[in-house]
């Protein structure tokens, strides 16, 4: 796999951090989990269910010495987060972030939510009722 890396940017592989001080392109010879820093949430933007779910994964890819007890959480907060919305969308994306947690494919489970955050927003902002499919709009 082949990555193109700016001058300053960092990316985390298999819980390190490597930052490049000029551009260049990284090629990885083998499996490795990997995270670009665009990818990276901030915890002071963890404002969101999905955002916090999104972030204890992201903990999980980052820091594999403590990817247990983050798994641990990650199932709380996906629970707790299916009993708060019951948008088919929402609900079905986080049955389909637990099938890819439980195959340790965390990168595709990040994704996944990633995905997910336009419909939440929409939720959040009124705009989509909760209970609909995210092409559906709330009647007038």
């Amino acid at each position: 796999m082949h990555i193109a890396l700016k001058a300053g940017e960092r990316i985390f592989i298999n819980g390190a951090v490597l930052r490049v001080d000029r551009k260049t392109n990284l090629e990885l010879m083998n499996n490795a989990v990997f995270l670009l820093e665009a990818h990276v949430l901030q915890p002071q933007d963890t404002t969101t269910p999905l955002r916090q779910i999104y972030f204890v994964l992201q903990s999980m890819l980052m820091d594999p010495v403590a990817a247990s007890t983050a798994r641990d959480l990650a199932e709380v907060l996906i629970a707790s987060t299916r009993k708060t919305f019951s948008n088919r969308d929402i609900v079905d994306g986080l049955g389909e972030v637990e099938v890819q947690m439980a195959e340790d494919r965390l990168f595709d489970a990040l994704k996944t939510i990633r995905g997910l955050y336009p419909i939440e927003a929409l939720i959040m902002s009124g705009k989509v009722a909760d209970r609909a499919h995210a092409g559906e709009t709330e009647a007038a």
